[in-house]
């Protein structure tokens, strides 16, 4: 395990130009805590935090919304512990918030945590959003108005196939519930045969990397027991509130959780069968996660299990 280090000034990298004058470039150092659902992550972030001296920003697609605290096991003021976090609760669940927006919001953060002289902690479960960040959204495909139009007739399940048919590689990076990405995807890959692979671009980040990698059958078992716990404090009640306010079809756009407790409250399955449906989805969803975070070689990568 990589030692614990302190906060420091960004780095000076130097090279030189043509005429021989020497540029500066500063590398600004981060700490990048991923892994997947129920695994501890967030937990772990306030630790690293209250050593280091860091302040965390969140990387989670639907943390961001206001109102969706249960279902996405948002964390609490208490559980912060007095470690500023950033990026929770800056939308209303009707907006939308991109990568792209993600990638504005995280870089300014990182600039004014740096110039606290404060560790820039990234945390959370959003795998598509580190890439963004660190490798840069995908470019150069226009959008397809006439293929959209058709896209958006079919079912989440029938996009996420289709995806999974044209490009399994980026079908495994995907979050198989959101919509807008795989019918992105879609596109791309209508044009391209499949979603090129982003090369990694020349960072202005030292990133080092925490993988909470739990033991498989722990992680299975904690997912259940966050299940169950969010049905006892409430969850068909916060999805019921959300779907007054957003709607069917935004609802389902908003993560396994708010989709399956919505086919409850339409009438469409049983209360009874909520905590294993749920369940079984969202182990399928943790092992995606594990399979994108094997693909992590940074050298500073510290792989653990949760505590």
């Amino acid at each position: 395990m990589i030692p614990s280090r302190a906060m420091t000034a960004p780095q000076e990298h130097f090279h030189f130009t043509n005429a021989g004058n020497r540029e500066v470039k500063l590398v600004v150092q981060i700490l990048c805590i991923a892994g997947p659902t129920a695994s501890g992550k967030s937990s772990r972030a306030v630790e690293e935090a209250l050593k280091r001296g860091g302040e965390i920003i969140s990387v989670d697609s639907r943390q961001v919304y206001r109102g969706l605290d249960i279902g996405t096991e948002k964390i609490t003021p208490e559980e912060m512990r007095g470690v500023p976090h950033h990026l929770i609760d800056i939308r209303n669940p009707q907006e939308n918030y991109s990568a792209g927006d993600f990638v504005t919001d995280a870089t300014r953060l990182i600039n004014e945590i740096t110039a606290r002289g404060k560790l820039p902690i990234l945390a959370g479960g959003t795998h598509f959003y580190f890439n963004a960040l660190l490798s840069g959204l995908p470019t150069g495909i226009d959008a397809n108005p006439a293929l959209r139009e058709e896209l958006e007739k079919l079912p989440t399940e029938e996009l996420f196939t289709r995806v999974r048919a044209g490009d399994a590689r980026r079908a495994a990076e995907l979050d198989p519930m959101n919509r807008r990405r795989l019918i992105r995807a879609l596109e791309i890959i209508e044009v391209k045969g499949k979603v090129p692979v982003r090369a990694k671009s020349s960072s202005i980040y030292d990133t080092e990397w925490i993988i909470v990698d739990t033991p498989r059958e722990e992680l299975r078992a904690r997912i259940d027991a966050r299940l169950a716990g969010a049905l006892a404090r409430g969850l068909v009640d916060e999805v019921r509130r959300v779907r007054e306010a957003v709607g069917d079809t935004r609802l389902n756009e908003l993560g396994l959780e708010y989709k399956i407790v919505g086919e409850y409250l339409r009438g469409e399955r049983t209360e009874a069968s909520l905590l294993p449906t749920l369940s079984a989805k969202l182990w399928h969803y943790a092992r995606r996660q594990k399979a994108w975070l094997r693909k992590l070689h940074e050298e500073n990568t510290i792989i653990e299990a949760a505590p």
